[in-house]
């Protein structure tokens, strides 16, 4: 698989899912395989840096390439192969829709993101 694009309806604003999913301290809650997630600056904007370690002590880093406050950030890996974008899209003042869209230039994703991981991300949310 070249892609892997996912939507998924959160009942919260597109302005609080968009920040607690760029908040690096936040990653760990909704993403089983990332143990801890860095920034190089804040606020987030094109260029800041995202380094994180999965469970198995691997480092991956991460560079901002759109950002669009409430509305859209993407992320490209260090070799600039692995993208991964969330777009999100208002439904009113309390909920929005969230598209996660990840993609590889070359090969073949190697652990595309799953509907539960979203689940997690929507509970986490939604609590």
């Amino acid at each position: 698989m070249k892609n892997c694009k996912l939507t998924i309806k959160i009942n919260r604003s597109a302005a609080d899912v968009f920040q607690f999913a760029l908040d690096p301290k936040n990653t760990p809650l909704w993403v089983d395989s990332i143990v801890k997630e860095e920034v190089n600056e804040t606020p987030t904007k094109v260029g800041t840096l995202y380094k994180n370690v999965n469970k198995d002590g691997v480092w991956s880093e991460y560079h901002v390439t759109q950002y669009r406050e409430s509305e859209l950030f993407e992320f490209v890996s260090a070799d600039n192969n692995y993208h991964v974008q969330y777009t999100l899209t208002p439904l009113g003042k309390t909920s929005c829709e969230l598209e996660y869209l990840e993609w590889v230039e070359l090969g073949e994703l190697d652990a595309p993101f799953t509907m539960e991981i979203l689940q997690k991300l929507k509970s986490a949310l939604e609590k």
